[in-house]
């Protein structure tokens, strides 16, 4: 893979040791790409170990704390990324809102709050990106969102995180058609079920029989497709949602 050098990525839900978001910030920087990540409800110490973390690699980077369900929340960030940084050739929609709901507690609010994260910002996101873009010249430019495999199965007790999740499917492969023009590939990753923030030992012994491989997937098995949808070496691949799951059965 020929590394990006010289780039600047912006990724999303970069907020704690071992989520993706952390897990794509390293990977990307060790190829030398500069970056700029946003992160909510994380520990300030925390969050300025991980920036020299990142700095010690050779790279820029910036972080800003953000509330993704704001209205204003793509332009913001886009404003401030671009006053310290500079504009970004990859956007890695990363970050998401999720609580448990079935048809017994799903509500408006649950709804709407979903909603603002997983289809309102990252559509903000994508689109403000492609503006940007198309004002600053760049050769080639990246964007991947990311799904939970919505397109393969039922997820029962998550209706709203699933729809919402699922909605970034369809607005992946349209837009994808609308940028291609631009040089900005727009594809979607199903990592699968990741051992990260959010398992529990009970919800790793219950999965792990339901991977072929013996495993569980990681961050950093998130990071690696991730970054090669957002090299060079990717650049014929674009409307496409990916499942990267390790062959992970359902049912």
């Amino acid at each position: 893979m020929r590394h990006i050098q010289k780039k600047i990525a912006l990724i999303t839900g970069a907020s704690s040791q071992r989520d993706i978001g952390t897990a794509i910030c390293r990977k990307l920087a060790s190829q030398g790409i500069n970056i700029f990540f946003t992160h909510w409800n994380s520990d300030a110490v925390w969050v300025e170990k991980f920036q020299q973390e990142i700095l010690q690699m050779g790279v820029r980077c910036e972080a800003m704390k953000i509330d993704l369900s704001d209205v204003n929340a793509a332009f913001t960030i886009f404003e401030e990324m671009s006053d310290k940084l500079g504009d970004p050739s990859i956007l890695i929609n990363n970050a998401a809102h999720s609580t448990s709901n079935d048809y017994v507690s799903l509500d408006a609010k649950a709804l709407d709050d979903h909603y603002a994260v997983n289809m309102r910002s990252t559509f903000l996101l994508c689109v403000e990106f492609a503006r940007r873009f198309k004002k600053s010249h760049f050769e080639s430019g990246r964007i991947i969102n990311m799904t939970s495999g919505q397109d393969l199965g039922p997820m029962p007790g998550e209706l709203a995180y699933a729809a919402t999740k699922g909605a970034i499917s369809a607005f992946t492969r349209s837009i994808s058609q609308e940028l291609a023009s631009l040089g900005i590939t727009v594809n979607a990753v199903n990592p699968g079920p990741t051992d990260s923030t959010w398992m529990t030992d009970d919800i790793r012994n219950f999965l792990l029989p339901k991977f072929p491989m013996g495993r569980l997937g990681t961050p950093d098995d998130a990071a690696r497709i991730i970054a090669f949808l957002a090299s060079d070496e990717a650049e014929w691949i674009t409307g496409q949602i990916i499942h990267s799951e390790g062959g992970f059965i359902r049912g």
